[in-house]
């Protein structure tokens, strides 16, 4: 469909349109700003579905790559008579974009969440233009994210992400706002830390090629994830895998104790924003102090951010390390899934019970990861795309029910069913997805990441089941609490959902259904990516790295 028409950058960077146009309008029109902004996320949306449907389900392979020299950082080849004859030797970063079946369902969902928040963000008081111009950053940040090829260009959009968000959750949000944004920017510049460290290390010896064309050679350290997976396993003689028997001062060997370091160090990095017991403090300031619109996007994308990078960085580049520590892993989601459980049942703030259900969520997540079989594999990546979805339909209630109560204390409400019976029965449905009802998103998600690991880790497995029961429990106390009961006084006559808000609740419950029922629709793309991961790991594995 697309033929040589870089779809990609288009995606990604379509919208800067929406930015330009902001900038033109006076920013007192908040009309025209919000229209402008909704429209805005709208035409990613339109294309990340037509590269869905476009989307070749029969390969594995990386597909719409784009490539283009972007970074060359030459290098003192002053150091000894052999880097002084080289012709060159230098960093080389470039601008590569490529997505799999893996990326793409996340790809689609980034579009989908970003453009229903828009809608959401209509309750949004002050300053407009700011805020949605820091909206748009934002995306553009989180397709990048799911798009990119190289280490450091990844990184570059995985910081751009953290700089909207800091704005976001400090101006927009509530009284303690400025604190969350802190404590966000504080958690995430620390796992950022570990991010570029271990990047670096990984450039430094697995980004090593050495390039001859005729008589010149040219030795450079690369940032592209290609030559550092190539370097990795695909050339058992290369130097990264030449010990000091071999080659006692080879600056390019990665031992076994370094690849346990640099695993770590990724575990650290995207667990922080998964986020893993005990690095999820952060997140639940931002819950509840953000915007619900910022929260949909936070909790239904970036949290995804994390799971998608220690996939694609920790598990991929160190499979050997990964499925040695894959009891420990499942122990973290584990303890995610019931601690995140239990605590929610003990809350009475709706947005709090909502954090803690996305750490326990998450742990499902952990859980399908830990198992590393193909149908745990795909139960982590359904999860991902469910959480996202019921995560941000909840968070879009939020939003309209703080609008008419000015609260989300569950105590406070009730009887809401009586005056706002479309937000209620959209509440109710998403409940009933969060806790695992067949026929929804959430289900097959739950079911395939705990079946997948009870080939493996039965004894985990069922403890982590617990948690589901615990899930029904919380989840139909908020829902019931606040549609069922004596009605408040002061909400009788409260106005039903606007046109701008069913729309977004509309088209995520058809998702969240669309997936339950005919789950296909997302299993097919990412069959052949899964099935591909899973065989590579294994034969990884059994042969020790």
């Amino acid at each position: 469909m697309f033929g040589s028409w870089p779809i990609l950058s288009t995606i990604l960077f379509s919208p800067l349109l929406g930015i330009i146009a902001l900038l033109l309008i006076p920013k007192h029109n908040g009309r025209a700003l919000k229209t402008t902004a909704i429209v805005a996320t709208l035409i990613p949306l339109v294309l990340a579905a037509l590269l869905y449907t476009d989307f070749q389900h029969d390969t594995a392979d990386m597909q719409y790559k784009e490539n283009a020299n972007w970074i060359k950082v030459p290098l003192n080849k002053e150091i000894g008579d052999d880097l002084s004859s080289l012709k060159e030797f230098f960093y080389e970063f470039n601008y590569t974009l490529a997505i799999d079946g893996l990326s793409l369902p996340l790809v689609f969902l980034t579009a989908l969440v970003t453009a229903m928040a828009a809608f959401a963000s209509v309750h949004v008081k002050k300053r407009w233009k700011a805020f949605y111009i820091w909206f748009l950053l934002l995306e553009i940040g989180m397709f990048g994210v799911f798009m990119a090829r190289d280490l450091f260009l990844f990184f570059l959009f995985f910081e751009l992400t953290l700089i909207p968000m800091f704005f976001l959750i400090g101006i927009w949000g509530y009284m303690d706002r400025e604190r969350a944004a802190n404590k966000f920017l504080i958690y995430n510049g620390i796992g950022s830390a570990a991010m570029i460290l271990a990047f670096f290390i990984i450039v430094n010896t697995a980004g090593f090629t050495m390039q001859t064309v005729g008589d010149a050679t040219s030795f450079y350290y690369s940032g592209s994830l290609d030559v550092i997976t190539k370097n990795l396993f695909a050339d058992q003689a290369s130097l990264i895998h030449a010990g000091p028997e071999m080659f006692p001062d080879n600056p390019f060997y990665l031992s076994e104790t370094m690849k346990w370091t640099l695993f770590i160090m990724l575990l650290i990095a995207f667990g922080i924003k998964l986020p893993i017991f005990p690095f999820h403090t952060w997140m639940l300031k931002v819950h509840t102090e953000a915007h619900p619109a910022v929260v949909m996007i936070h909790s239904g994308i970036l949290l995804k951010m994390g799971a998608y990078g220690l996939l694609t960085f920790g598990i991929m580049l160190f499979p050997v390390q990964a499925h040695t520590a894959a009891f420990a892993i499942a122990i973290l989601g584990v303890i995610n899934i019931l601690y995140g459980a239990i605590l929610a049942l003990r809350q009475t703030d709706f947005k709090l019970i909502l954090a803690y259900s996305s750490i326990s969520h998450m742990g499902i997540v952990l859980l399908g990861l830990a198992a590393f079989n193909e149908i745990g594999l795909k139960g982590a990546i359904f999860q991902l795309v469910s959480h996202g979805l019921i995560s941000a339909l909840f968070f879009l209630l939020v939003g309209s029910l703080y609008e008419r109560t000015e609260t989300t204390e569950v105590r406070k409400l009730g009887g809401l069913s009586a005056s706002l019976p479309f937000i209620c029965g959209f509440l109710m449905l998403g409940g009933m997805a969060s806790l695992g009802l067949p026929l929804l998103s959430g289900f097959i998600s739950e079911f395939m990441a705990f079946l997948g690991l009870f080939e493996t880790m039965p004894i985990v497995t069922v403890i982590g089941v617990l948690g589901i029961i615990f899930t029904a429990v919380y989840v139909l106390r908020g829902v019931m609490k606040i549609s069922y009961g004596p009605l408040p006084e002061a909400y009788k006559g409260l106005r039903d959902a606007r046109l701008v808000e069913a729309v977004p609740m509309i088209t995520l419950t058809a998702f969240i259904v669309l997936i339950g029922i005919y789950p296909a629709v997302l299993s097919e793309p990412l069959q052949q990516t899964v099935s591909s991961i899973d065989e590579w790991i294994h034969n990884i594995v059994k042969m020790g790295g």
